[in-house]
């Protein structure tokens, strides 16, 4: 399966658990061998501008991150033009899950998820999009942009039992058709990070499900990194996932 991802990923833009040293390098090498990987490009001010006002743009640039939230933002969209025609993940980083139009908290910048679905949408290539956001935390800023948007449809499970959680994840996606199913794909929620809830093979079952499901629809699927701070099972979850992913086509 291809997985987009550049080595400046790896660079420590900033002092947040996101851009911890090592933190991408730990999937990279959990991935290694396993997976083609593929480089993206920056997105361009235009395709950012499809989200965010140009006042949040200068305020990006003015605390010296622009270069690399673009090319998070370029990686999103690198990843959802694959998933058209075949599953992709995005090894990416900074996060996008918390940026709205005009702000952005959380460790993110820019609304990677919004930009790559805004893009495709404007360009015709997708009619419905559903995001699953399997992330720890509310993903707000997917919401605030995507959430009015009559072609998408977001669901964020709120449970704090395993099971409820992943029965819930399966009815959501067997309700849906979109065309394309993205994941907002954070993994700080497993048994051994921050949310202390789910387990590796978890990322395998909804990873097969939305891929079962873009194929039930005849549409495409792909996942882009959210969270996910425990360095040490962090590259196992993405592997995990991405099998689910390929497994499901």
């Amino acid at each position: 399966m291809k997985v987009v991802y550049h080595e400046d990923y790896n660079e420590i833009y900033t002092s947040d658990p996101a851009a911890t040293a090592g933190r991408i390098r730990a999937v990279e090498l959990a991935l290694k061998g396993k997976v083609t990987f593929v480089e993206p490009k920056p997105a361009t001010k235009e395709d950012i501008l499809l989200v965010h006002t140009p006042e949040h743009i200068k305020s990006v640039e003015r605390e010296g991150v622009y270069e690399i939230a673009a090319l998070a933002a370029g990686g999103a969209i690198k990843a959802a033009e694959i998933g058209l025609t075949e599953p992709c993940f995005a090894l990416i980083r900074p996060p996008g899950h918390h940026a709205s139009a005009n702000s952005a908290w959380g460790f993110c910048y820019f609304n990677n998820i919004s930009i790559a679905l805004e893009k495709l949408n404007h360009q015709g290539k997708i009619k419905k999009a559903f995001i699953l956001d399997f992330d720890l935390h509310y993903g707000d800023g997917n919401v605030n942009i995507l959430g009015k948007k009559d072609y998408v449809t977001i669901y964020n499970p709120a449970t704090q039992n395993r099971n409820d959680y992943l029965k819930k994840v399966e009815e959501a996606l067997a309700e849906t058709s979109a065309d394309m199913i993205a994941a907002s794909a954070g993994f700080d929620n497993h048994e051994a990070d921050w949310g202390a809830l789910l387990k590796t093979e978890d990322y395998t079952f909804m990873g097969r499900l939305m891929a079962e499901t873009a194929r039930r629809n005849r549409g495409g699927c792909f996942g882009i990194l959210e969270g996910g701070y425990n360095h040490s099972v962090l590259g196992k979850n993405v592997l995990a996932f991405i099998n689910g992913l390929e497994g499901g086509m």
